[in-house]
């Protein structure tokens, strides 16, 4: 199982009164997806620049995919606006890729609402390791979980990290979320403004 596909199951198994930010965990997923391109040779970094290696198949779509949106030109994206780029919408590709390989089921008795019932990870194999990795503290996962909201404080989690560029990765997805929440925000602080000039 990939890093990303972990952070997913972790993600959609958590109880529905701790659900995590979709935004948050579609930038943490492409961080997931850009250490696991960094594992296998797909992907380098020169500073914080991403640096596309040859293409290699992985043997799941969603991390081909991600390879494959890497820019491939001089000047190459920095990790930042890649996350913001190849980010959007991940969630939701990760939860859909997961429906589609039976690894996430919707709890039973929701009859004809199924289609619109929150999803739960099914008892398999890969949800019993992404937990049993989630569990034994592996830095990377617990870095990303607590950059996605899940788990620890954030600022504790990356102190295990091994290799520059793993770190750069992690540290970048830290700060996008803290960028996101910080529109959100924002947006709230507008709309309230907004509200209030209405009914005075």
């Amino acid at each position: 199982m990939s890093t990303a596909r972990d952070l997913a199951l972790v993600a959609l198994g958590l109880p529905p009164d701790r659900a995590v930010e979709q935004g948050d965990l579609s930038l943490a997923l492409a961080g997931a997806e850009a250490v696991d391109l960094l594992e296998s040779g797909a992907l380098s970094l020169d500073g914080d620049h991403m640096v596309p290696g040859p293409l290699v198949a992985t043997g799941d779509r969603l991390l081909d995919q991600a390879a494959a949106s890497l820019v491939r030109r001089e000047p190459y994206e920095t990790v930042e606006d890649w996350l913001w780029r190849h980010g959007r919408g991940l969630a939701a590709a990760y939860a859909d890729d997961l429906e589609r390989a039976g690894l996430v089921a919707h709890p039973p008795g929701h009859g004809f609402r199924l289609r619109f019932a929150r999803t739960v990870p099914a008892d398999s194999q890969e949800r019993r390791g992404a937990e049993e990795r989630r569990l034994s503290g592996e830095p990377v996962l617990a870095a990303l979980t607590a950059a996605a909201g899940i788990g620890e404080d954030p600022s504790d989690a990356g102190e295990n990290l091994t290799g520059d560029a793993v770190t750069t990765v992690v540290a970048a997805v830290g700060d996008v979320v803290t960028q996101l929440e910080a529109v959100r925000l924002r947006l709230e602080i507008e709309n309230a403004a907004f509200d209030n000039i209405w009914r005075a």
